[in-house]
């Protein structure tokens, strides 16, 4: 209920202004980037950019890893120049990057503009934590975080929602929808944002700088908090695949016209909705039920687990994660993306919240603030080579036009390469009238011949071994700790 003192159920109004501009800023992030994947990759005459899958890998694995590098040095920005300022300056750059992403066509011209979106994501991300932080109490702090957590990931499932049906018409609506929700933001810290109360920072901004990563630096000198960062980076980089490759390898391989037909026979306007005019399901729509089991079910996970020690969730929620990836490529059939999404979500609820509790467990009592400076590192890393293996790895291994290529040299039939005057439809469609086969027969021929599934061992390959890697540092290095 409202108080006279302002409060609003027991927090003070910074607190839900700073909660609804977070709602909007993942309803901007999540909107595009689940799309980002198939938008650089997609076909030219559908208004896609046609980049090759290497370098989608690249472009996205760089610009993200850099993001989660900058909170680093921005969270220090903020406390010097305001907490109100910096945000202005995020919403100022997020929204005309939004729209500068959404104009630029080129390999470079799109890179720096999604560089450039990152900086003013980067200095977002430090800021609306840190006003949660200094908007709670020790009592009110765990339902506070719990209801930031839940708003976050009501933005990101109704961003892509949103984002989905817009792209159908134009890519650049999407980028618009991104922007337009950033300008709501703009208003909110305007007229409605109230700087909390913090300690002012006297000292100049590069001393500061310089202590943070001198802080930073002592830390890194305790071999096992690196070791642990290094095997989290592995989580990380399997996680990842659900926006770096998952979309794509939907879009070339799995057929979603059954999952449109089956809803249509009960709910038709459902149908529609999700569906597209071709009688199939957008990638991303399926893709974006992570975030709904997330929205629905982490209360009831974090319940469970709360009573187990960090370490233990985190190694059970990598192998439940392991599994669901796994299950995600062994299938033409769309159904079963329900229950292997479901299965990694649920061991993402097991394990992610709880990373940086752990490393508050395992540091020194007069050393926690700086262990956790330490946390955004494994995520930086984890993109990073996440962008590699969505790249150059899957293209030699689940590529559907690589493959194709394979198949077409084989047999000695001549395609002219995709240009943009020749685009990757162009090239799928002369490779059909050429091997006398549909676009279904020649996809289900070329999952049989070249076995593009088989990319499941890598990613989930690479869950369990942090799982077992992880394991024996528990009980090696730590001892339980």
């Amino acid at each position: 209920m409202i108080k006279s003192n302002g409060r609003f159920f027991g927090f003070p109004r910074t607190f839900w202004t700073a909660n609804v501009m977070e709602l909007f800023e993942r309803w901007a992030w999540y909107g595009m980037f689940i799309l980002l994947a198939l938008y650089f990759t997609g076909s030219k005459d559908e208004g896609a950019l046609g980049f090759t899958q290497s370098q989608k890998g690249l472009l996205m694995g760089t610009v993200v890893g850099i993001l989660y590098v900058l909170p680093t040095i921005t969270g220090a920005i903020a406390d010097k120049f305001g907490y109100k300022r910096i945000l202005i300056l995020a919403y100022l750059i997020l929204g005309s990057g939004y729209l500068l992403m959404s104009t630029v066509t080129s390999y470079t011209s799109m890179f720096l503009a999604f560089l450039y979106l990152a900086v003013g994501a980067g200095l977002f991300k430090p800021v609306i934590s840190a006003t949660i932080t200094k908007t709670t109490t020790e009592k009110t702090a765990s339902i506070g975080f719990g209801i930031f957590y839940m708003i976050v990931n009501i933005g990101a499932f109704i961003g892509p929602v949103v984002a989905s049906k817009l792209r159908e018409d134009d890519w650049k609506y999407a980028f618009w929808m991104s922007s337009a929700a950033i300008l709501v933001n703009l208003i909110l810290v305007i007229f409605f944002y109230k700087e909390p109360e913090r300690e002012k920072v006297k000292e100049p901004l590069g001393k500061t700088i310089r202590d943070i990563f001198i802080n930073l630096g002592k830390a890194l000198t305790d071999y096992k908090l690196v070791v642990f960062l290094v095997i989290i980076i592995g989580f990380w980089t399997m996680y990842n695949q659900l926006f770096f490759t998952l979309p794509v390898f939907i879009e070339q391989w799995v057929n979603t016209s059954a999952i449109y037909s089956w809803v249509s026979g009960f709910w038709p306007w459902m149908a529609n909705f999700i569906g597209t005019d071709q009688g199939t399901v957008n990638p991303e729509m399926i893709v974006n039920i992570d975030a709904l089991y997330i929205v629905f079910f982490q209360v009831l996970v974090s319940s469970l687990i709360m009573r187990f020690k960090p370490v233990n969730t985190i190694i059970t929620g990598f192998f439940i994660s392991s599994i669901g990836i796994a299950l995600w490529f062994m299938t033409q059939n769309g159904f079963y993306l329900f229950l292997s999404i479901l299965i990694f979500a649920t061991g993402e609820m097991a394990s992610s919240p709880r990373i940086l509790e752990y490393i508050g467990k395992i540091a020194p009592k007069d050393k926690i603030a700086m262990y956790m400076g330490t946390y955004y590192l494994p995520l930086a890393g984890g993109n990073f080579l996440a962008g590699i293996l969505s790249g150059g790895v899957y293209t030699r291994m689940s590529d559907k036009y690589y493959l194709l290529s394979l198949e077409l040299q084989k047999r000695g039939l001549e395609i002219p390469e995709i240009t943009d005057g020749f685009s990757k439809n162009d090239y799928f469609n002369k490779a059909c009238e050429l091997t006398n086969m549909n676009p279904v027969e020649l996809t289900n021929f070329l999952w049989l011949q070249y076995q593009p599934s088989d990319i499941w061992m890598l990613f989930s390959g690479i869950g369990l071994s942090t799982v077992v890697l992880l394991f024996l540092y528990d009980r090696l290095m730590l001892k339980t700790k």
